[in-house]
């Protein structure tokens, strides 16, 4: 359809297109821990319940499966933590090495940039007019020179907390789903297997859906990996317990 509401900002020159051009938050760092998070909770806890049924007894799995869920929770938490703050920091030290660049050397940060907007397409004057007009303002031109030299922006670090955060309830949410049948009482693996690979289904559309990929190719692919690490799990639990009985 190719007619719009003439008062919409598509269909009105000079402004920008919004109607349906709207990207996804994707520096915030939420979605990626979230993820990570749902999809190791499911995987591990699950593998770890198949391979403690192998050879043990359903209070046994159900220990094991608790204790899954915290310690890697609270892992995962960490990990994410760290690994976004460690980030945020390396970023923070390029821009004080950047700063001083710019105070020692201006002149050649200036040509630097005159250089990568050459680079682009410009012409040299146009890159020169554009360089002088950014310069005015010392952390615009800061924050322009890391995204194109690093392709990072300064302005758009990710929250640890919100990753370590999203990371640690989306862990925890996915390791009790195996766990829900021992929780109400069944002593059979089958139903934790099942509610498993249903949660990784789930999961794995969730996360396609995200990225605008096929449903049915994000759950079946977590499935398919999901399904392999329990195996191989489940395989070392019995030859383990085999052996040392």
């Amino acid at each position: 359809n190719l007619m719009t509401e003439p008062d919409s900002p598509a269909a009105t020159p000079g402004l920008p297109h919004q109607i349906d051009h709207r990207h996804a938050d994707v520096s915030g760092g939420w979605l990626r821990a979230a993820t990570f998070g749902a999809m190791d909770g499911l995987v591990s806890n699950t593998a770890l319940i198949a391979g403690v049924a192998a050879s043990a007894s359903a209070h046994a799995v159900l220990l094991a499966g608790v204790a899954g869920l915290l310690a890697g929770a609270f892992s995962m938490a960490l990990g994410e933590y760290t690994s976004v703050t460690t980030a945020n920091e390396q970023v923070e030290s390029e821009v004080r090495v950047e700063r001083r660049a710019f105070r020692k050397h201006p002149e050649a940060e200036r040509a630097e940039l005159v250089a990568m907007l050459v680079g682009m397409g410009m012409t040299t004057e146009t890159a020169t007019k554009a360089t002088d007009e950014l310069h005015q303002d010392e952390n615009q031109a800061l924050n322009f020179h890391l995204v194109q030299e690093l392709g990072v922006d300064p302005r758009e670090k990710p929250s640890p907390w919100v990753a370590a955060g999203s990371s640690f309830v989306m862990f925890a949410i996915g390791a009790i789903i195996p766990l829900i049948p021992y929780l109400l009482g069944y002593g059979s693996l089958w139903p934790g297997l099942v509610c498993g690979g249903i949660g990784l289904l789930i999961a794995g559309a969730a996360a396609a859906h995200l990225t605008r990929k096929p449903l049915w190719l994000g759950s079946v692919r977590q499935l398919a990996f999901g399904g392999i690490a329990i195996a191989a799990t489940y395989l070392v639990g019995m030859l383990i317990g085999t052996s040392v009985a």
